[in-house]
């Protein structure tokens, strides 16, 4: 429907080769897209953003729009619905330009003065989780130029409605980032209209689309006014999977004098798309989506046996699929961020980072990998994925699933399950290779080998283990070359970054076997403790206090660090008394009293590599900004009861893990051969508490690793900065390891142009709000975890991980570095690292959205002696700071006591 005539400046026809996003918003480069791809697209023109401008500035719009909202509180309706209305009445009393008024009348003359459609299109509207879907006011059947022009200043001014206001501010957008182009189109009087998705918007299941449609213009659709005819298309088979007929009792067309007429008719006998029309449409919709690569969401009319496409937009709420070969067949991929307790995106250069490890973990079972070939890991959204797909098609490993998951992720379990039923996942249909079966086998004799040697004697053992890999550590120092006076040159970057893959090559033969000898004894432990008590509790007690945990002695130098500026008066004072953030700049300048600006030295100096998020070596570290380390440490300060004090604390687990211990003897004791029960019960304990607690050293030693190479890339950065090659520092981790290579061999490319785009990806991906747990590669993705999804319970249920009952006051997390954190509070958050631990010292019970029974929250958590329950669905949504809540960790239950008490804070 493409009109050759040449429209006036500054409209801009449907047909332009080529226009910026800027200008015409999303709808509008959507539309100009579909136009040059050959769909059916009513003929129209784009009025550009530019205009809009002129025409706030003309009227001198924008400084009424800030006043008006410097006076508005942005979180209450009512006081958003009178912002709205001041700003609205301020447009609809402007005056358009001579100029752009006579432009408007030709290009409606052009369109042959047909009645048309004047549609909003907006510049935020491609944003990942976000919807901007009925934001902006849309007006139909417009006749004439004074109706045109009326009809284009509504839609600039609805830029302003209260919804388009509250909604910028929830996700943060700055308000005056944003501006309006308006389209207008030639109206088609269609006999049907309908709302058409290429993926199922509730399921994510790309085979499926999914139509609702009504007669008459699609206004009554889109806006709720009318029960829908709704069409499930199977695209596999191309037929219609499901059929429901709405009342369709609301049918709105188009008046002869402009404007629109509603009739009410109920028309549930009648389909408004014929059959053959329904297949038409989701064939035409799948066009769009292999056209657009992406699931969309597409509003069509249907007049006289045609079909004209309006508009399409992404489906915002669909998570993308990991990319992978297409071999047929169906995968299933875990969240790698949900067990890290990491669901933000990661750094290109981050997630290449894991993906060596992996290639390193590949090599130890014989196959030569590296961060290309490795099968595990896929990325989508950002994040890493682990294809699950193998494990669940093995007999053993779809058995075995069932187990492992509730000690990883328990709020996965019941999706496991469900996807292991499904006969499209093939569960437990494969075989065990004797190939396969001689790699495991080779690599199982050798960690059990090491295993039972670490065993006879684990004290040795475990001293053994932490001075290998710490003079690991000073062995690649001394091997790049790595001192206070300079650093390495770029090209070497890329060779020292490659030491990642070697790191998991080392940890693990080293240091994998001596933890497994500490942790299988729970096991055994838990089967004696089951059996010979009532409460089966005493084994978990026995882990409470356990030395040789690196995130645990960490934890406790912190609160070292905190004494010792208790000690000295005017320290204290400054340190309880100023903002983290200043005092972290004043430390990073050296500007602290001496003794806090000596301790925290101290401590950063051990532990500066670690942060939050710290696996993806992009994110950044203490060392480089010590807020959250100043923050828990003020939080330290506030301890003034003795038997709050972290060592004391940590202490009487131990104490507490002594006395378990002799309750399980004494309960052996009197049982059938109970001497040589109490013997056996003594030495796995004794492994158990020498040995598990090395299951965080692999970690550490590879952040410890991480820190060296980000410091070395820090300082180049710095140096391209200064060359002007460079934005920020930290440039270089937008980069994949494959760009890093070419970067540092000098190849010529646009690169800033390249980090810009990758550093877009990442801030977009960071608003997404839901991440889910599992993803099928036919696009269902599985959010939920254990519990109630009814935000009106007072009663949750997850996974036990910490035993021991607390009441208290929540609080709320998101990001450590801006916990407040009162001593005795509950922490909720939706999953934790290593550098949320300390805070676990000051917290009174620890509820968590994911997370296992060996994530690292858990045992801490247990070490501290502080109950907790992981794999609660959405608890840091019906969860609110303030509220008392009763936490069980032995039972998984959380109850509300009482709905945003004052919380208490130790003075």
């Amino acid at each position: 429907m493409e009109n050759k005539a040449r429209y006036p400046h500054p409209l801009i026809p449907f047909s332009s080769p080529e226009v910026e996003f800027d200008a015409v918003g999303g709808k509008g480069a959507n539309l100009i897209k579909l136009v040059q791809a050959g769909f059916a697209v009513p003929d129209g023109f784009i009025i550009p953003t530019a205009v809009y401008r002129q025409y706030a500035d003309q009227n001198q719009l924008d400084g009424q729009a800030n006043a008006a909202l410097e006076q508005t509180d942005l979180r209450a309706p009512e006081s958003l619905e009178a912002a709205s209305n001041q700003i609205r009445a301020a447009f609809s009393k402007g005056q358009v330009s001579p100029e752009f008024s006579k432009a408007l009348e030709e290009g409606w003359q052009i369109l042959g003065e047909k009645p048309v459609a004047v549609r909003s299109s907006a510049t935020a509207e491609d944003l990942p989780d976000m919807s901007f879907a009925g934001q902006q006011d849309t007006f139909l059947n417009v006749i004439g130029t004074d109706a045109l022009i009326e009809a284009v200043v509504k839609c600039w001014s609805s830029l302003w409605t209260a919804r388009a206001i509250g909604y910028r501010t929830r996700n943060q957008i700055d308000q005056g980032d944003v501006a309006l182009s308006v389209i207008v189109q030639i109206m088609v009087q269609s006999k049907v209209s309908g709302v058409l998705f290429t993926a199922n918007p509730l399921t994510g299941l790309r085979r499926e689309v999914v139509i609702d449609a009504a007669y008459g213009l699609g206004e009554a659709l889109v806006s709720g006014q009318v029960e829908p005819d709704h069409y499930v298309v199977d695209t596999d088979t191309n037929e219609i999977a499901e059929r429901y007929l709405g009342s369709k009792a609301v049918t709105i067309t188009g008046s002869p004098r402009g404007g629109v007429l509603t009739e009410e008719t109920d028309r549930r006998e009648n389909q408004a798309l014929p059959d053959e029309s329904i297949l038409r449409a989701a064939a035409i919709g799948k066009k769009i989506e292999e056209f657009y690569e992406f699931p969309q969401d597409i509003e069509f009319a249907w007049k006289d046996g045609s079909l004209y496409i309006l508009q399409s937009r992404p489906i915002t709420s669909l998570y993308p699929v990991p990319e992978s070969q297409d071999d047929g067949q169906l995968k299933v991929y875990f969240s790698f961020g949900a067990v890290q307790g990491l669901l933000g995106p990661m750094t290109p250069l981050g997630q290449d980072a894991i993906r060596l490890i992996f290639a390193g973990g590949a090599s130890l079972f014989g196959f030569d990998h590296d961060h290309h070939s490795q099968k595990v890991l896929k990325s989508a959204g950002e994040r890493l994925w682990g294809d699950f797909t193998p494990v669940l098609r093995h007999p053993i490993g779809a058995r075995m699933a069932q187990k492992v998951f509730p000690i990883i992720e328990p709020g996965s379990l019941q999706t496991i399950k469900t996807l292991i039923a499904d006969p499209a996942v093939e569960a437990g249909t494969g075989k065990l290779r004797f190939s396969t079966f001689s790699r495991l086998a080779h690599f199982g004799r050798r960690i059990v080998r090491t295993a039972i040697y670490y065993a006879r004697n684990p004290e040795a053992g475990a001293a053994k283990v932490r001075a290998e890999y710490e003079a690991e550590i000073v062995q690649l120092t001394e091997k790049y070359g790595l001192h206070e006076e300079g650093h390495i040159p770029l090209e070497e970057i890329p060779i020292l970054f490659r030491e990642i893959q070697n790191s998991f090559i080392f940890a693990v033969p080293k240091v994998i076997p001596a933890a497994l000898a500490g942790l299988l004894q729970m096991i055994l432990l838990n089967r004696f403790s089951n059996r010979l008590t009532e409460s089966g509790e005493l084994a978990l007690q026995l882990t409470r206090g356990m030395p040789n945990n690196v995130t645990t002695e960490m934890d406790l130098i912190l609160w070292e660090t905190a004494k010792a500026i208790r000690a000295d008066q005017v320290s204290f004072e400054t340190m309880t008394d100023a903002a983290p953030e200043t005092l972290a700049d004043d430390y990073l300048s050296g500007k602290l009293l001496e003794t806090a600006q000596h301790e925290i030295g101290k401590f950063l100096d051990r532990y500066g590599m670690r942060g939050l998020g710290e696996i993806d070596i992009g994110r950044p570290r203490w060392r480089e900004n010590p807020a959250q380390v100043i923050e828990t440490l003020q939080s330290y300060l506030k301890i003034d009861d003795p038997d709050r004090a972290p060592d004391v604390v940590f202490e009487r687990g131990a104490q507490e893990a002594e006395r378990a211990l002799a309750k399980l003897e004494a309960a052996a004791r009197k049982t059938f051969g109970g001497r040589i029960k109490t013997r056996i019960i003594r030495a796995s304990t004794r492994r158990l508490r020498s040995l598990a607690g090395l299951r965080e050293s692999p970690k550490f030693f590879i952040i410890q690793l991480m820190g060296i190479i980000r410091r070395e890339m820090l300082a180049a950065g710095r140096r391209l900065v200064e060359e002007g090659k460079l934005e920020q520092p930290d440039d270089l981790f937008y980069l994949t390891l494959d760009e890093l290579d070419g970067y540092a061999l000098g190849e010529v490319h646009d690169w800033k142009a390249i980090i810009g785009q990758h550093r877009q990806h990442y801030a977009r991906e960071l608003r997404r709000k839901q991440i889910p747990r599992l993803l099928v590669s036919d696009g269902r993705a599985f959010y939920a975890g254990m519990g109630t999804t009814d935000p009106d319970s007072d009663q949750w249920t997850g996974s036990p991980v910490s035993p021991g009952m607390v009441e208290g006051n929540v609080r709320v997390v998101f990001d450590p570095h801006q916990a407040n954190l009162a001593p005795g509070e509950i922490l909720v958050c939706p999953g934790t690292d290593p550098a949320w631990t300390p805070l676990f010292l000051a917290a009174g019970g620890l509820v968590m959205e994911t997370g296992g029974m060996m994530t690292h929250g858990a045992i801490v958590a247990r070490e501290y002696g502080i109950p907790a329950v992981v794999g609660v669905n959405q608890a840091t949504e019906f969860l609110k700071t303030g509220d008392r809540i009763r936490v069980d960790g032995s039972s998984g239950l959380i109850e509300r006591l009482d709905h945003n008490a004052p919380p208490e804070v130790d003075k």
